[in-house]
Parts: structure tokens; C-alpha cells; sequence
């Protein structure tokens, strides 16, 4: 069984744990996330592999990083990971829809697969599956819950007028 670890650090989103095999994240979840692992599988409580990912998160949520360069561990099927992938590439402050989505995977008609594999991303806000949308715009679905996903594009939003640069919303 692989090595795994856990931590506990506040936000404005409320408590993340952060989840590590060895030294590398391979979870964040929200409490309450729909599709949360257990409390069993986080492994021993443990700061010490984190110490990035929390700077790096405490940049994030103080409007002064826009990305994450910590390295991750996604543990799902080959379709999941390409949809993790390609969360990856939305900017930040921009939103895509699932059907968008399915497109850019050279899916196209799987909007529903990318919606469910979005569902169950192990790591939110580095993996930033916030971000896709309905096909008008609409937020919906979230594993951390509306009210959470709403937060997180409309500070995007905020931080990125606050700093002068143009906001591209998609659809």
C-alpha cells in the first residue's frame, strides 16, 4: 500500500484536506464534497509534505498567483486524466463549457462523460474544474457545492479586473 498522508489547512472556501502519496498531492477536497474518499484512505496526519502546496494555495486565495506548479498525482481511468489534463489548460478567470470541453478532448458529444469525470477530480481548485460551466453559462454541478463554485469564478473575476486584465468568458 502506497505511503499516504494527510493535512487540514483553512481557506475562504472553508477546511481543505490535502491528501499526499509519498511527497507528492494527490488529493484536495472540500468538506462536505460530494464524492470525498473517506477519512480512513487520507493516510496519517502529516504537514510536512504540503508545505508548497500551502503557499502556494495562500498566493492563490491572496490574489497573487493565477496557476499551480506543485507536482500531482491524478489516480483515475486514462479518460478522467485526460479531462484533468485538460481542466488544466482553462485560464484562470475564464470558464468553458463541458461541451467545449468534450470538443477539446476530440470528444465531441461526450459532454455528459466530461461532466462526471469533472465530478470526480481528486484535486479541486489546483485542477480547476470550477471552471466549466453549462452550455448558456450556467453554473452547474459542483462537487464542492454552488455556493463554493460561484466564490471561486467570481473572485477569478474580481482579482483579474483588480488587476487591469481582460476577463474572457466562454460560451
Amino acid at each position: 500500500m502506497e505511503h499516504r498522508v494527510h493535512t487540514v489547512v483553512d481557506s475562504p472556501v472553508g477546511p481543505l484536506t490535502l491528501v499526499a502519496v509519498g511527497d507528492v498531492l494527490s488529493g484536495l477536497y472540500m468538506n462536505l464534497q460530494r464524492h470525498r474518499p473517506t477519512e480512513g484512505t487520507f493516510g496519517a496526519p502529516d504537514p510536512t509534505p504540503f508545505t508548497e502546496v500551502i503557499r502556494q494555495l495562500g498566493e492563490y486565495f491572496g490574489g497573487q498567483r493565477t496557476d499551480f506548479d506543485v507536482p500531482l498525482t491524478l489516480a483515475g481511468t486514462p479518460f478522467q486524466r485526460t479531462v484533468w489534463a485538460a481542466l488544466r489548460e482553462i485560464p484562470y478567470g475564464q470558464t468553458l463549457a463541458y461541451g467545449q470541453l468534450a470538443e477539446q478532448i476530440g470528444r465531441p458529444g461526450a459532454a455528459r462523460a466530461v461532466g462526471l469525470a469533472n465530478g470526480r477530480n481528486p484535486i479541486g481548485i489546483i485542477v480547476p474544474c470550477h471552471r466549466v460551466v453549462g452550455a448558456t453559462g450556467s453554473l452547474t454541478g459542483y462537487g464542492g457545492g454552488l455556493e463554493r463554485k460561484q466564490y471561486l469564478l467570481e473572485f477569478e473575476y474580481r482579482n483579474l479586473a483588480r488587476n487591469g486584465d481582460r476577463v474572457l468568458l466562454h460560451p
